[in-house]
């Protein structure tokens, strides 16, 4: 009996063994995994329409990468829903390091107040880093009747809920941009959307809309043109591709700060070990003088850092335009 009683543990133990073996080989191929990391084509989603700031910085970042590692970086735009369709992709990925995600703020950080409900979880994302930041600036059709931010100001409180301003879409951060300013200064703007940086920027130009909070890139040579006046900068201090610009600090609306930025992530549960091989491989990237210089002719200053540091900065913003968000009552559903 006593035979009997032992005998089908030692029929399972041979299975026992085998699964053991599996799972520790599963363990050792996934310590091996950033040694061996890439072997084959690394895809980086952009969750926005080509030529845009985080299309052009991940195909520079691409292209670095492929000849460090000497496989292939191919990027694919999909864009839609405010880059929740890039960003579900992602998420849904394998966690291998094969398929990254190249967003705009929106997928990452503000997206999660906007939509009744998202597909993903924003906060779920293995942050690998910031590639950059870009400055924004206030700039106003030509012929409204102001040339300062405080005359601006005065204005769009004698004219409430009349004065309009462009944005990319519900809840791009131009558009909140704008929310912020209208409710730090006490004013009452009106929002047109509009499905593109381009349209936006054309229809301030044409002068059918009021002003925009808009990345320095898109309105810089229309500024230079005299085809838009530029009344501030978004930044902490001056940019210097427009030193003569003042910040809308100076113009006396304290505190006040948006960046565009563009960043890079791994879908949920990649190794840490992965996360910090491709956060490693991307800061050597940004850290080179000509790919730092190409960036800084697009006014884009390159960032990089800590995976950890991106992780605090997403919750850091994610509280920021949250807060803009429940206070304009803004939904894009």
């Amino acid at each position: 009996m006593q035979h009997d009683a032992v005998r089908p543990a030692i029929r399972f133990a041979p299975w026992v063994a085998v699964c053991a073996l599996l799972v520790c080989g599963a363990a050792a191929a996934q310590r091996r995994e950033p040694a061996d990391f890439p072997s084959r084509t690394v895809r980086i989603i952009v969750s926005a329409p080509p030529g845009g700031g985080v299309d052009i910085v991940a195909r520079l970042i691409a292209d670095r990468l492929q000849q460090t590692w000497g496989h292939p970086v191919v990027v694919e735009n999909r864009p839609g829903a405010g880059g929740n369709l890039g960003a579900e992709a992602v998420a849904q990925a394998a966690p291998d390091g094969y398929t990254l995600l190249a967003a705009q703020p929106a997928p990452l950080t503000t997206n999660v107040a906007l939509y009744r409900k998202l597909n993903f979880d924003p906060s779920a994302f293995e942050p690998i880093a910031i590639m950059t930041t870009i400055p924004n600036a206030l700039v106003v059709r030509t012929d409204l009747p102001v040339n300062s931010v405080q005359e601006l100001i005065a204005y769009a409180k004698a004219n409430p809920g009349k004065v309009n301003f462009g944005s990319q879409g519900i809840g791009t951060t131009p558009h909140l941009t704008a929310e912020l300013f209208a409710r730090q200064t006490g004013t009452q703007l009106t929002h047109v959307p509009y499905r593109g940086t381009a349209a936006t920027v054309n229809d301030v130009v044409a002068g059918h809309l009021d002003l925009l909070f808009m990345q320095i890139d898109a309105v810089r040579e229309h500024y230079q043109a005299n085809k838009l006046k530029m009344l501030a900068v978004t930044t902490a201090e001056r940019v210097p591709a427009v030193a003569e610009v003042p910040t809308l600090i100076e113009t006396g609306v304290p505190g006040f700060r948006s960046d565009t930025w563009n960043a890079l992530a791994a879908p949920p549960k990649t190794p840490p070990a992965l996360v910090t091989k491709l956060n490693q491989a991307v800061n050597d990237v940004l850290q080179r003088r000509d790919v730092a210089a190409h960036l800084q002719a697009l006014n884009m200053q390159p960032i990089g850092g800590t995976p950890a540091a991106m992780r605090q900065f997403l919750k850091d913003e994610t509280d920021r335009w949250g807060e803009v968000i429940r206070a304009a009552n803004i939904t894009a559903n």
